[in-house]
């Protein structure tokens, strides 16, 4: 599996409450959430952003409240991987549940800026920034994992079982 993309890149501790703030999870529609996406933190994100295109952070990207409404408003919002040095472990687990890909690679955010164009290789782990010429080793994911996200979720791929 591989993606390919636009880059939107963002610091450190970027929290599920600027990714999808708590004024619109009265909703849990994917579209609507993806409207809101990243507002509170980018406000031309959601005008910008389009299918495919990758997010890159540095440090503890998704701590905060463990809403599994963050993943969904990216993957929703046409975002194909997030790579960030660290992500926090609840929204790791619900970004794979959901099946939105996602890559650790410390080196990544010195090396990628936005506008880049950049391709990963899921398998691998391989992160190429074809804007620059240069390349990065992200953390491959392990087999299951891959197929729950090429089942597009957890749920998916229990009942694919």
């Amino acid at each position: 599996m591989k993606a390919s993309g636009r880059v939107f890149k963002y610091g450190d501790n970027v929290d599920t409450d600027v990714i999808i703030p708590a004024r619109y999870l009265n909703s849990s529609d994917p579209a609507e959430l993806a409207t809101h996406c990243m507002e509170d933190i980018d406000p031309n994100f959601i005008h910008q952003v389009q299918k495919g295109d990758i997010i890159v952070a540095d440090k503890n990207f998704g701590c905060g409240s463990s809403r599994e409404h963050a993943p969904i408003a990216i993957k929703a919002a046409g975002v194909s991987c997030v790579i960030a040095e660290t992500f926090a472990r609840i929204f790791y687990r619900n970004a794979i549940n959901i099946g939105l890909p996602i890559i650790e690679c410390p080196e990544v955010s010195k090396g990628i800026e936005f506008g880049d164009e950049v391709e990963i290789d899921f398998d691998s782990g391989m992160i190429y920034n074809k804007t620059k010429g240069t390349s990065f080793q992200g953390q491959a994911f392990p087999e299951f994992m891959q197929k729950i996200i090429h089942a597009e979720g957890l749920i998916n791929y229990i009942n694919e079982k």
